[in-house]
Formats: C-alpha cells, structure tokens, sequence
C-alpha cells in the first residue's frame, strides 16, 4: 500500500535509489565513523583526518545518512550520532556494525546486482561471480568468514531474548543448537532453563569464536564439532535449527531433518526458527530476506505448508507454529 505523500512514481524511483543507502551505511560501518563520535559531535574534515579518508566524500556519505536519521548535522556542520547511529557503534549495547557489514558486503551485493540472470535462469549467479558456491567460499576465505559470522551474531543478539522467551524449555533436559555459530541463542536458552544441558554444534573454525565460557556456561553446554550434512550429535530432547534451513533447498533440508529425527530422544522435537512468509500483500522481513537467499544462495522462505511438506519427508510431522515478537516464528516437529 503506498504512501498518501509519496506519489507512486517517486516511490519507484526512491526504491531505485535504495543501493546508495546500503552502500553509504556500509561505508561509515566499516571506518567506525561512529565509534569516532562517541565524545561528542565533529566535522567531517577532523574525522577524515583522525580516519585518513578524503574528507570532502565523507561529509557528503555523512550528509546522506544525516538525511534519513542516521547522524545529525548541525548549523555549524558538525555531526553527531542519532539514536540510530547509536547501533552502529562497536561497544554499544546491541551494536549492530557487525551486521551492517555482513549484510552489505560483496558476497551479498555482488549477486543481487546480477538478479535478473537468476530470474531468468533460477539458478544464483554466486558461483560464477565468486568461483564456487557460497559457504565453500566463505570456507576458504578466513576474512570474509569472520565478517559472515560476527554480523550474524550482531543481529541474532538483538532477537534471541524475545526468541528464546517465547518457547518453553523448562521441561527439557538437553537441547542440541545445531549449526548454532558462537552460541548466542543457546545462552539464552541456558539463562531461562537452568536444568538444560546443551551441545552447540558447528564447524571447528566458527566454534573458535563460541561465546559459551565467556557467558558463564562451560560446565552446562559442550561444544562439539561437526558437519549437519553428515550427522548430529546423538540422544537430545530437542534439536535447534535457527536460520539453518533457509540456506538450503529441499532436498539438503530434508537431510538435516532426517539427521536430527534419527538422532532425537524419545519424545523430541525438532525447533526450526526460520521466518514463516504469510499470504497477503503486506510487508514482511521475509519476504525480503527470501530474495536475498535468491540471489546468493540455494535456499528460501517458507510457508508452513512448506514446512510441512519437509517434515513429512524426513519423518516428522508439524506440531504447531508459535510466533515471536521478531520476523522468525518457531516452528515445532514431532515423530510422525
């Protein structure tokens, strides 16, 4: 539905001019400019000097944002952070730079550039541009990993409170976080169940960077190395999939599942935390996200019918969908 004070051309033509954004906000992320301004508001020339950038192109990136609310400029041409721009600062609380770099790095923007090959074709341009599928380039590209995993903990820290919040754990004894990176989501899980012993599992060099001990929880939560594609850790009241599933077709879905059925205790489930896509016209994070994953990767947003049709193929069946206070709905599977 449009915008009774935008006419319906400008929004085409606003849309068309979304990548600036993007790419000025990925700009300021990744010379900390925010970080600069903590003490208080400056000039974009004693910025660019401090930075060692041409000071001229930064002020007109920082006059860009200062126009949507990320930083202010005042009548003396000094900037300063914006609620907004509070989240962009790397030691703030929730500090999203990390994400801003991850969404708007190349591995993203590359592709997307190039979508009118993968509607044409249904088949992402990442391999060709990059010389091999997505995660097997991050795999041997240590700086783009470490940018890839530290951004999706960014933005999974702002929602795996609220996530965790809306699941009751309390009568489980073990939960296995497979695929759970640095184990945020499972911290929180730890925080509300105290009887839950967990397992986070993930590859060796993303286990590295597991914040497990540093929150408290080295003697309730063990972390094993692995591959989902192969097996999981065996034995577990409940298996954890938070935006696994999104990033594979069906057919490599269906394998994971298989995996966490086989590997479950009597009586577990399974808890994919993907976004759920809703009928209708309106917006939603999703939707968004799902052509991201069109253009980079195999994978996609699901409907429950989706999720269905997935867990009746790796022998489960849906028990419910629960909501969230975020886009992801947690999505519980049975024995079938």
């Amino acid at each position: 539905m449009t915008s009774p004070t935008v006419h319906p051309a400008q929004r085409i033509v606003d849309l068309s001019f979304g990548f600036i954004l993007s790419g000025a906000l990925s700009s300021v992320a990744e010379l900390g400019v925010a970080d600069k301004l903590a003490q208080g508001p400056r000039s974009a020339a004693s910025l660019a000097e401090e930075l060692g950038v041409h000071a001229q192109s930064l002020y007109r990136v920082l006059r860009l944002l200062a126009s949507v609310e990320v930083f202010s400029e005042d009548e003396a041409g000094l900037f300063s952070l914006t609620p907004a721009a509070e989240y962009l600062r790397t030691e703030a609380p929730g500090s999203l730079r990390a994400g801003v770099r991850m969404l708007t790095q190349r591995l993203f923007w590359a592709p997307t550039g190039e979508m009118v090959d993968t509607v044409r074709t249904g088949q992402t341009p990442f391999d060709r541009i990059f010389g091999k599928p997505f995660f097997d380039y991050l795999n041997q590209d240590s700086v783009q990993s470490t940018v890839f995993h530290q951004g999706m903990s960014s933005i999974s820290d702002m929602e795996n409170g609220t996530i965790a919040a809306s699941y009751d754990f309390t009568g489980l004894s073990s939960v296995v976080d497979v695929g759970g990176g640095h184990g945020g989501f499972l911290i929180e899980v730890l925080k509300r169940a105290p009887q839950v012993r967990g397992v986070l599992f993930d590859h060796a060099q993303v286990l590295a960077d597991a914040r497990i001990a540093q929150a408290g929880f080295s003697e309730r939560c063990a972390l094993v190395e692995g591959d989902f594609f192969q097996s999981v850790p065996r034995g577990a009241d409940a298996y954890v999939l938070k935006r696994i599933l999104h990033d594979w077709n069906d057919e490599s879905c269906v394998g994971i599942l298989r995996h966490c059925r086989e590997a479950m205790a009597k009586g577990g489930r399974v808890l994919v935390l993907d976004t759920i896509i809703p009928p209708g016209n309106a917006p939603h994070g999703g939707k968004v996200l799902d052509v991201m994953m069109l253009a980079s990767l195999p994978g996609r947003e699901r409907t429950e019918e989706d999720f269905r049709k997935l867990f009746a193929q790796a022998g489960l069946k849906l028990s419910r969908s629960l909501p969230t206070p975020t886009t992801i709905s947690i999505t519980e599977a049975v024995a079938a």
